[in-house]
């Protein structure tokens, strides 16, 4: 890679902090995750108006399968524990979140936005994994 750098003496600076990047990338994405889900696992029939609303019936069903997958998908990616699965449903939930912004509430770009970058995030941890500075790496086994 420092053969294509515009200053190759960055290099050694980059390899040493790919890793530690990627995983505040990881528990960034988890931390919000779990922010964002909290108010729905206190209250996890609460959004059963909103998933009627977009097609998955019966809402509270849906809405309590909604809270736990966004909250526990978040505390997975934050740990680094089942990464790829964890990324997998949190990938789910936001792609439907930009169906529901950009589609059903007709807020198109500006209201998908957010779950559009955020689902790009969760891809990247669905094919890459956790890597180091991991449960998975831990345990030494992943999905």
């Amino acid at each position: 890679m420092s053969g294509r750098l515009i200053i190759p003496a960055l290099g050694p600076l980059y390899a040493t902090l790919a890793n530690p990047a990627e995983t505040l990338l990881r528990v960034v994405c988890g931390a919000l995750l779990i922010v964002h889900g909290w108010p729905k696992i206190q209250n996890p029939t609460g959004a059963a108006g909103m998933v009627e609303r977009i097609g998955f019936a019966p809402g509270e069903f849906w809405s309590v399968l909604l809270s736990i997958s966004e909250f526990f998908s978040g505390i997975f990616l934050l740990i680094g524990f089942l990464t790829r699965p964890a990324a997998a449903v949190a990938t789910i939930i936001l792609l439907v979140t930009v169906y529901f912004h950009w589609i059903v509430v007709s807020q198109g770009y500006a209201g998908s936005e957010k779950s559009i970058l955020w689902a790009a995030v969760t891809i990247f941890f669905m094919i890459h994994g956790a890597r180091t500075h991991s449960v998975d790496n831990a345990l030494k086994k992943e999905v």
